[in-house]
C-alpha cells in the first residue's frame, strides 16, 4: 500500500499526496487502526491501490504505442491487458498473497473479480478523459514531454473518481481489502487494522456487477469513438 501511494503521487502529484494524508496519516501515534476504520478511508486506500497498479500498465502501453506505433485496433486491447495484467498479477495477487494464506495461485483466484471490476470502471473514466484532453495539449503522445504526463495524470484522476463507487461495493462485501494497519496494534492479527477479504456477495450480485461494469466500459468506449468521429 505504501508503494501504491508513492506511485500514484508520482503520476498525479498533489492530488494523490492530499488524499494520502487525508486517508492514511493518523494525527496521533498508535491511532492508525482507529483512524482508517471509517469506510470512506478504507475505500480510498483500496481505490488508490487499484489506480496505482493499473496505472503502471496503462502508462506502459502509452509508451509502447508512442515508440512502436502498433495498428489502431491493437491500441485499446493492449492498454486494457497491460493495465489489468499488472494490476491483477502483481499489485493485487502478489502483493496481497498473505491474505490468501501465502498461496499465490489462490490469491490470483480471489483477486481476479475485484481487479476486473475496478479496471473496467477505471478505464470507463480514463478513455473519454484522454480523448477530451489530448486535442488541447502539445506533446500528448511523447513520453518525454510534459504534455504526455499531464494527459495521463488527468485521465488517471478521472478514472480514480469512476472507480471509487465500485471499490466501495467491493470493500463493503469483503471482496477487496481496505486500508491496512502494519504492524498491527497489539492483540490484533496482521489484517485486523483494516477491512479484510472474505466474500459476502452472492453469485448473482457478482455477475450483475460484472455486467454493469462491462456495459459502463463499452458505453464509454463507444461514445468516445462516436464523438471523436
Amino acid at each position: 500500500m505504501k508503494w501504491a501511494f508513492v506511485i500514484l503521487t508520482v503520476f498525479t502529484g498533489p492530488f494523490a499526496a492530499f488524499f494520502y494524508v487525508l486517508g492514511c496519516r493518523e494525527p496521533f501515534k498508535e491511532t492508525h487502526a482507529l483512524y482508517v476504520a471509517a469506510r470512506w478511508r478504507q475505500v480510498l486506500g483500496s481505490t488508490m491501490h487499484c489506480a496505482a497498479g493499473d496505472g503502471i500498465g496503462i502508462i506502459a502501453r502509452a509508451t509502447i504505442v508512442a515508440y512502436q506505433h502498433p495498428p489502431a485496433w491493437v491500441d485499446f486491447p493492449l492498454e486494457y491487458l497491460l493495465g489489468f495484467g499488472f494490476g491483477w498479477t502483481f499489485f493485487q495477487a502478489f502483493a496481497m498473497r498473505d491474505m490468501a494464506g501465502g498461496s499465490y495461485p489462490r490469491s490470483l483466484r480471489q483477486t481476479f473479480l475485484p481487479e476486473f471490476l475496478s479496471m473496467n470502471v477505471l478505464m470507463s473514466g480514463m478513455v473519454p478523459a484522454m480523448a477530451l484532453v489530448r486535442p488541447y495539449v502539445v506533446g500528448d503522445t511523447d513520453p518525454l514531454s510534459g504534455g504526455f504526463w499531464f494527459v495521463m495524470s488527468a485521465a488517471l484522476i478521472v478514472g480514480f473518481v469512476f472507480a471509487y463507487p465500485v471499490n466501495w461495493w467491493l470493500v463493503a462485501r469483503g471482496l477487496k481489502h481496505g486500508m491496512i494497519t502494519s504492524p498491527p496494534p497489539e492483540g490484533m492479527t496482521p489484517h485486523e487494522g483494516g477491512s479484510a477479504m472474505g466474500a459476502s456477495a452472492s453469485t448473482g450480485a457478482k455477475v450483475g456487477m460484472a455486467l454493469f461494469t462491462i456495459v459502463c466500459l463499452a458505453t464509454s468506449v463507444g461514445l468516445t469513438h462516436l464523438l471523436a468521429g
